[in-house]
């Protein structure tokens, strides 16, 4: 393939799906790793039916979907259910990512983005360079992510804790995205970073307008 994937990752409530959102805006693929994770437990797949025999019937909603919220609450705090979700789910992701990666290398674009949470936890950071990172300060991530998904202070604070802190991540970044300020400043960044990105691998900027 020639098309190039690099990698976008940051922390809860830390920003990235607006700069993924920006990408996108611009003209420039990005995949996104949740849209994987969801649809390899979609209804009908075999991810989810290997869910169930795993963990069970309660892991599903009362429409016959998974209940996210559930399997969440189930392996947050236990490490070996953690490991046996993630080998069911992890590689038929990264078969999906493969996948979609290659249409777009079959249509010809030379460029595009690997949107993933935990990317620099899941041994990725190396894979995906140029790696860009969007961090914040820690009460603006804190704050975001309670009103995002409507929960407490310490829900959000122990999600936050099982991650490696983004401080770390943006260490270890190629470009960083400081999302502490404005929308308008967030964005400008964005599209700084994409261009020096273009200029890295040898495409016109101009491909992804402004």
């Amino acid at each position: 393939m020639t098309i190039h994937l690099f990698g976008l990752t940051g922390g809860i409530g830390s920003g990235k799906s607006t700069v993924a959102a920006r990408f996108r805006a611009r003209g420039l693929p990005v995949i996104d790793a949740d849209e994987l994770a969801r649809a390899v437990v979609a209804p009908g797949t075999p991810g989810l039916q290997a869910l169930v025999e795993q963990f069970g019937a309660e892991v599903l909603d009362a429409a016959g979907g998974l209940d996210r919220k559930r399997v969440a609450a189930l392996v947050f705090s236990d490490a070996d259910a953690r490991r046996r979700l993630n080998a069911i789910t992890h590689p038929a992701v990264a078969a999906l990512a493969a996948a979609r990666t290659q249409e777009l290398d079959a249509r010809g674009e030379p460029l595009a983005c690997y949107e993933v949470p935990l990317l620099v936890e899941s041994g990725l950071a190396d894979v995906l360079r140029p790696l860009v990172v969007v961090s914040t300060d820690s009460a603006t991530q804190l704050a975001r992510a309670m009103a995002r998904d409507a929960a407490t202070e310490a829900e959000i604070s122990a999600r936050i804790a099982a991650q490696l802190p983004l401080a770390e991540k943006a260490r270890r970044a190629d470009f960083v995205i400081d999302n502490s300020g404005t929308l308008a400043e967030t964005l400008a960044q964005a599209d700084s970073v994409l261009e020096a990105i273009c200029r890295q691998r040898g495409v016109d900027p101009a491909r992804y307008p402004r």
